[in-house]
């Protein structure tokens, strides 16, 4: 059967005629079909152009093995009526036949007809197969698999919701803690943009009205000062004026995303008044000349702000902060209210047995000797053959023995002494409490006017920090006097953690010397000439200046050798020269350098990863390999200057559900 429907251009239908089955009508392809052949057409694409398909009426033999002929009828553009024949086994991907056996998804489309996600339309034959046609444009056909995926996913998040709401207070406060702490450490540097994971996506001219709003205040402060020379008090103040209203659309913009709505109307403004002030005053030897005059305040700006830095970033990092001023504090009051005074050690014999492996620390700061001792102690295979020497100050004593009656390490052994306790430590045989007593060197760290203070300059500011008046920074030097029973001992700085068993170092051969410690010269950096002053001849005629240096904060130090050689001895003799500070500034590490010269043993690179105090691009793999990482520098982490990926390594040792701790709001 054939139908001839010339002229009908304006009824906008197409005439679907099947044969043998029934008549169905579809609206009319969209206008822009081309004349060419419809055989030319795929599925696919008789799919894709022909939108609204009329539902199709029941037809018993649709889903007989029977290929059905359909013929179709439509108006071209041209309003040509033409006919085009088709299979029914060949019907567009638009159509599919699915299963009623699968119950689920026979629901799962009636759930998304009534949430109205996509109209679909669905007719049994005969056979009780469903046939599926969907309203909207499809070009691939409606997966069951992917449907019951949908429908499990569905119940999963029900299911996740009931546990939600069902969730004890204690977990959700958990929860939220955790969030928290996540919060922290995300970091998002690039505010206003919004492809911040992939660069290619972001805009090359996101900020490009920010950039041009703030040259113009540049240009305008030229025009204005010109203007003011020439006495042009009104282009003057007419430029002033643009500059703060510029100012005030800024703000604290970083990227157009930020600008005021205003921003690209003040542009022109701002653009219109520099054009007329450009035609009434440029001159390019007054206005190259008052650029040069803004380029070298601009620097002098700089400067001033960079040595402020220092000096804030130096008094951050030696300024206890509260709760770690409470917890000293705390523990001191229960030391001596519950007469912790007269608790006796059970086994002084180990801290003398050569055959146990000794510890070294000296710190004033109870936390941070508490998370050295937890991490030594938490990866020994034997703690009860580990022990550790404390030394701290009179005003830390209490407090730092308090803590490790409290909560000793399992099996291992810890002892803490004071400072003071050393009568032998006095000024007449120490060098550096000699030095502390002059007049010079008080002036030197209280003195305002000195060269070495923030007026002046901000490169010697880290030298005034008052550890290098702490005799705890020099006490490693008199090793033998302190242990005088022990062979071997490993000094542990208490900005570290440890994360392997560091036994194995008691049995490295050092071939006679004295000292074992990681060299940290890589190409020309931390070499002699680094810390030394080679412009002295009294440096320059016994040292290279390109030896290599190490690392004071892991060290282990052959007792007997040491002794042997009168290392204490060497010392002496270098500090005293130095009394006037000329052959190197202020702290232990030039002055160990001197002293272990061509009696230190290179330990492997893995026991001892530097850095972690003061930077942010340390390998993720050196860190996670190295038996102890250490804190060195201004950022220690338990201050609020940490470097926040790598404080988790350090407070996982603090133990954190502890009163103390709770009480004093430490939050590790």
């Amino acid at each position: 059967m054939a139908f001839r429907l010339g002229g009908l251009r304006s009824l906008g239908a197409v005439l679907l005629v099947v044969y043998f089955v029934e008549v169905i009508f579809i609206s009319l392809v969209r206008s822009d079909v081309s004349d060419a052949d419809p055989r030319m057409f795929s599925d696919n694409t008789i799919g894709r152009d022909f939108k609204g398909y009329r539902r199709l009426l029941d037809c018993p033999n649709c889903n007989d093995e029977e290929n059905v002929d359909i013929t179709t009828t439509y108006t071209d553009a041209s309003g040509n009526v033409r006919t085009y024949k088709v299979k029914s086994n060949d019907l567009s991907s638009s159509w599919i036949w699915a299963s009623s056996a699968d119950e689920e998804v026979s629901q799962y489309i009636g759930a998304q007809e009534q949430k109205g996600f996509s109209e679909q339309v669905v007719n049994r034959s005969q056979h009780g197969d469903v046939l599926l046609s969907n309203k909207e444009q499809q070009t691939n056909p409606v997966d069951p698999v992917k449907l019951k995926r949908q429908i499990l996913r569905q119940r999963r998040r029900e299911q996740r919701a009931a546990e939600l709401i069902q969730v004890s207070d204690d977990a959700e406060l958990q929860m939220q803690a955790a969030a928290i702490q996540r919060s922290r450490q995300f970091k998002n540097i690039n505010r206003g943009k919004y492809s911040i994971w992939r660069r290619e996506y972001q805009s090359p001219n996101s900020d490009s009205t920010l950039k041009l709003m703030k040259d113009q205040i540049i240009m305008a402060k030229v025009y204005a000062s010109i203007a003011r020379l020439k006495k042009n008090f009104e282009l003057a103040d007419s430029l002033t004026e643009c500059i703060r209203q510029n100012q005030m659309v800024i703000g604290e913009a970083s990227s157009d995303a930020e600008l005021h709505w205003r921003a690209p109307h003040q542009a022109k403004i701002m653009g219109h008044l520099l054009s007329l002030a450009k035609d009434m005053l440029y001159e390019c030897d007054d206005v190259a000349r008052k650029l040069r005059v803004m380029i070298q305040s601009t620097e002098e700006s700089i400067n001033a702000l960079k040595k402020q830095s220092t000096f804030l970033i130096q008094h951050a990092a030696k300024t206890t902060p509260r709760p770690l001023h409470c917890l000293p504090l705390q523990l001191t009051t229960d030391y001596f209210f519950f007469n912790y005074g007269n608790k006796e050690m059970e086994d002084k014999g180990k801290l003398v047995d050569p055959s146990l492996y000794h510890y070294a620390i000296f710190s004033d700061n109870v936390l941070a000797t508490s998370v050295v001792v937890n991490s030594t102690a938490a990866h020994a295979k034997e703690p009860e053959k580990h022990v550790f020497h404390i030394v701290t100050d009179k005003l830390n004593f209490a407090a730092m023995k308090m803590w490790f009656i409290l909560h000793p390490p399992p099996h291992a052994t810890v002892d803490v002494e004071n400072i003071d306790s050393f009568k032998w430590l006095n000024s007449s045989y120490c060098s550096v409490l000699r030095q502390l007593e002059s007049s010079r060197l008080k002036e030197y760290y209280f003195k305002a006017h000195h060269p070495s203070s923030l007026s002046a300059g901000h490169e010697n500011l880290k030298y005034r920090n008052p550890k290098y008046l702490s005799m705890l920074n020099h006490l490693r030097f008199y090793m033998p006097e302190v242990y005088p029973k022990l062979e071997k001992i490993l000094f542990l700085d208490d900005d570290v953690v440890v994360q392997k068993d560091l036994t194995p170092l008691w049995s490295i051969d050092m071939n006679g010397m004295v000292n074992g410690a990681v060299e940290t010269c890589k190409e020309s950096f931390h070499r002699f000439d680094t810390y030394l002053n080679f412009s002295n001849p009294k440096i320059s005629q016994n040292f290279d200046p390109q030896a290599c240096g190490w690392a004071f904060g892991m060290n282990m130090f052959d007792l007997k050798e040491w002794t042997k050689r009168n290392i204490t001895g060497i010392y002496h003799y270098w500090q005293d020269l130095n009394e006037d500070r000329t052959l190197w500034k202020l702290g232990s590490l030039p002055p160990g350098l001197i002293t272990f010269y061509n009696l230190t043993y290179p330990l492997d690179r893995n026991w001892h990863v530097l850095g972690l105090g003061y930077d942010p691009a340390i390998n993720p793999t050196e860190i996670e390999n190295a038996g102890v990482i250490h804190y060195n520098g201004n950022y220690k982490p338990w201050l609020d200057l940490a470097i926040s990926k790598y404080k988790s390594y350090w407070s996982k040792y603090v133990m954190s559900d502890n009163p103390y701790l709770q009480f004093c709001n430490i939050n590790p």
